[in-house]
C-alpha cells in the first residue's frame, strides 16, 4: 500500500456527496466528534473538512458548544496552527473546514519510523508552544493536545483542532461518564475534573513531546482509568528520556499548573538548545525528514452535469426481427387505411369549423346592430353618448356592445390589465472578493463599472457587503425568498451595507438596484477568516425593473 492510499481514503456510500458547496474528494479519518474529508474551495484551495456524527448534531447544548466554540476559533492565526476558513455550527450537519496541512501526523510519523531525534523533538516543542501562544491570546485552550492533533508539514509542525473538544463536553458523547480528551495526554487536572487552563495544554505539550522521544507514551499504555490514576498519582519517569530533553519536559509536567513553563519560555529554551541550527533555519531539513516525500493531493471534484441519453449504437443488431415481404404488405395496408382515415376526419372538421364562423358572423353582426341602438339614446342608456360611440369607430361601438352584453372577456385580455410578472434571471455559482464585485446589471462579470454591484470587503476584524447604490436585507431565518418578499422588506430599506457576521451558507439577502432591478443573493460558502483571501460564493437570481 502506498502512501498516498494511506493519507487518503476513498468514499464510501454513506459519504455526503456536498457540504455547503465544499464536495468531498477522499477520506481523511474519523474521529469521536465526525468524519474528516479532504476537499477544496471554488478557486481549488485543498481545505480540511470535518463533518460532526449526527448524534451530536441532535444534541442542542452541543451546538451551543460548538458555534462559541468556533467563533473563538476563527479568531486564532499562527503560523503553527491549521486556520479555521470556514463553518456553519446551524448547518445540517454542523461542519468547520480548516486549511489542509499536507503532511502526515505526529503519531503516525513515529508509528513509521520510531522515535524522533532530540534536535527534531526540539523543533517539534518550539513550533507547538508558538502555536499555544497564538491559540491562548484568543482565550482559547486546547483541551486535547495529543500526537494525532499535531500534523508535520515539511517546514514545521501545525496544530489542528484547538478548542473544538469543548463543544463535545455535556453531550451524549461523555454521557457516561467519560472526561473529554485522550487520557494518556491529559493533566492531573483535567484527569480529575477540576479548572482547566493554557497550563494544562503545557502539560499534554509535555506529554507529547516525550510520545515522540520514546515512541510511547510516557505514563505507559492499558485501560484508559489505569492512565489517568498514574498520571494523578506518581511522577513520570524521565530517566527514560534523552538527556537534554529532561529539564524541559520536568517543567512542563509539574503536578502543580502554576510551577509549568510557559510556552514563550518554551519556546525561548528550544531556541538556546538549538543554538546556530535554529538561526539558520535548519527546522525544514529535520521536517522534510520526518514528514517523508510529497504526496499528491487529489483534484477538485468537479460540479455533476446533466448528461443527455445517447441512442445505443449497433442496436438492434443487423437482420435481428427483420419483418416479412407479407408483413410489409400488411402494414402497407394499414398504412393507407389510416390515412384515408385522418383525410375524411379533416375534411368534416373543415366543414364543420365553416358553419360555425358563418354563425358567428350572424350572431356578432346582431350584438354590434343592438349596440348602435343603444348607444343611441334607447331607454336604460341615460341618453347620452360618449365621444367614443358618436363617433362610430369600431373600438367604441366594440367597447359599448361588450358592455351592454356582460361580455368582459375583452377586458380581460387587455395587456394593461394584466402585467406581465418579471422573469426571474438565475446565475448560480457567483463569486466575489475583495477584487472581483459581482454586478446586478452584468453578471457575467462585465460589470465592473457598476455603482450599485455587490463588493466584499474585510477588515482586521469582520466581513461586510458593500451595496454601493444599491438596497441590501439580509433575510433571517428565510429560506426560498420570493420576489414579492424581497419588494416587501426593501420597500422602506435604507442600508448599502451588512455585516457578516450573522451569516453563513443558506443566509439570503435581498437588494435593491438602482435601475429598478430587484435581486436575490443566497449564500453558498463564506470563507471569511483570513482577510487578505476572503471570499463568497452563492447564488444570483435577478428580477429586471421589478422594483
Amino acid at each position: 500500500m502506498d502512501q498516498t492510499t494511506e493519507v487518503f481514503g476513498p468514499l464510501q456510500a454513506d459519504d455526503p456527496a456536498a457540504v455547503a458547496g465544499y464536495r468531498p474528494a477522499a477520506r481523511l479519518g474519523a474521529g469521536g466528534m465526525g468524519r474528516v474529508y479532504l476537499s477544496h474551495t471554488r478557486g481549488g484551495r485543498p481545505v480540511a473538512l470535518k463533518v460532526v456524527r449526527p448524534e451530536l448534531a441532535d444534541d442542542p447544548d452541543f451546538r451551543r458548544r460548538f458555534r462559541r466554540e468556533v467563533t473563538a476559533a476563527r479568531r486564532v492565526r499562527g503560523a503553527y496552527t491549521a486556520e479555521l476558513i470556514d463553518a456553519d455550527p446551524d448547518g445540517t450537519p454542523p461542519w468547520l473546514a480548516t486549511v489542509y496541512v499536507p503532511g502526515p501526523s505526529l503519531a503516525d510519523a513515529v508509528a513509521r519510523r520510531g522515535p524522533l531525534p532530540v534536535a527534531a523533538v526540539l523543533w517539534l516543542m518550539a513550533g507547538v508552544a508558538e502555536a499555544l501562544q497564538a491559540i491562548h491570546a484568543e482565550d482559547v485552550v486546547h483541551r486535547d493536545l495529543k500526537p494525532s492533533n499535531v500534523l508535520l508539514a515539511a517546514d514545521g509542525p501545525r496544530v489542528i483542532d484547538f478548542g473544538i473538544a469543548l463543544a463535545a463536553d455535556g453531550t451524549s458523547y461523555t454521557a457516561t461518564g467519560s472526561t473529554i480528551g485522550t487520557p494518556a495526554f491529559m493533566a492531573p487536572e483535567q484527569a480529575t475534573g477540576g479548572e482547566v487552563t493554557a497550563a494544562t495544554d503545557v502539560f499534554a505539550l509535555g506529554q507529547t513531546a516525550a510520545f515522540a522521544a520514546l515512541g510511547r507514551p510516557l505514563y505507559g499504555e492499558g485501560p484508559g482509568v489505569n492512565v489517568l490514576y498514574r498520571i494523578v498519582h506518581s511522577q513520570p519517569d524521565l530517566s527514560l528520556l534523552p538527556e537534554p530533553l529532561r529539564p524541559l519536559l520536568a517543567r512542563c509536567l509539574a503536578a502543580d499548573p502554576a510551577e509549568r513553563a510557559t510556552p514563550a519560555e518554551i519556546v525561548e529554551w528550544c531556541r538556546r538548545r538549538l543554538g546556530a541550527e535554529a538561526d539558520a533555519g535548519g527546522g525544514p531539513a529535520v521536517w522534510r525528514e520526518i514528514a517523508g516525500p510529497e504526496v499528491a493531493v487529489p483534484a477538485p471534484v468537479p460540479e455533476p452535469t446533466a448528461v443527455a441519453p445517447q441512442p445505443l449504437v449497433g442496436y438492434p443488431p443487423p437482420g435481428w426481427l427483420r419483418p416479412t415481404a407479407e408483413e410489409r404488405r400488411t402494414s402497407r395496408r394499414r398504412a393507407a387505411l389510416v390515412s384515408a382515415t385522418v383525410v375524411a376526419v379533416g375534411a368534416l372538421l373543415v366543414g364543420v369549423l365553416a358553419w360555425s364562423g358563418v354563425d358567428l358572423k350572424d350572431r356578432w353582426g346582431t350584438r354590434k346592430a343592438a349596440a348602435g341602438a343603444t348607444a343611441s339614446g334607447s331607454p336604460g342608456s341615460g341618453g347620452a353618448r360618449s365621444p367614443a360611440s358618436a363617433s362610430g369607430s369600431d373600438s367604441g361601438s366594440g367597447s359599448a356592445g361588450s358592455a351592454a352584453t356582460g361580455d368582459v372577456s375583452g377586458a380581460a385580455r387587455s395587456p394593461s390589465a394584466s402585467p406581465a410578472r418579471p422573469v426571474a434571471e438565475d446565475h448560480a455559482g457567483s463569486y466575489l472578493n475583495a477584487t472581483t464585485p459581482l454586478s446586478i446589471e452584468h453578471p457575467d462579470g462585465k460589470g465592473k463599472d457598476d455603482k450599485g454591484a455587490l463588493r466584499l470587503g474585510c477588515r482586521t476584524i469582520g466581513c461586510e457587503l458593500d451595496a454601493g447604490d444599491s438596497t441590501i436585507v439580509q433575510m433571517y431565518g428565510a429560506h426560498g425568498t420570493t420576489l414579492e418578499q424581497c419588494r416587501l422588506i426593501l420597500k422602506d430599506a435604507t442600508k448599502h451595507r451588512w455585516t457578516l457576521t450573522g451569516a453563513a451558507a443558506g443566509s439570503e439577502f435581498c437588494l435593491r438596484h438602482p435601475s429598478g432591478d430587484v435581486a436575490l443573493f443566497v449564500l453558498r460558502i463564506k470563507s471569511t477568516a483570513l482577510p487578505e483571501a476572503a471570499f463568497l460564493e452563492g447564488d444570483l437570481t435577478v428580477w429586471r425593473e421589478a422594483a
